[in-house]
């Protein structure tokens, strides 16, 4: 059986962790694509914002093209 993935980028941001910032990136994504199958995180940030830290992740995700 033969398959074709596509592969994003996605960022998700968080006051909390970069945990809920991978989180929140995966739950959205899944929201508009289907059949997502791996993500894997490439980047871990911190914006300082006024006296605050918004921990960012970049990640790509895959998912399986449908016929």
């Amino acid at each position: 059986m033969e398959s074709v993935y596509k592969v994003v980028e996605i960022i998700g941001t968080s006051d909390q962790s970069w945990e809920e910032a991978a989180k929140v990136a995966v739950n959205k994504a899944s929201k508009s694509l289907r059949n997502l199958r791996v993500a894997e995180v490439k980047e871990m940030d911190l914006k300082l914002e006024e006296g605050t830290m918004i921990y960012r992740v970049k990640m790509n995700v895959s998912f399986k093209y449908e016929d």
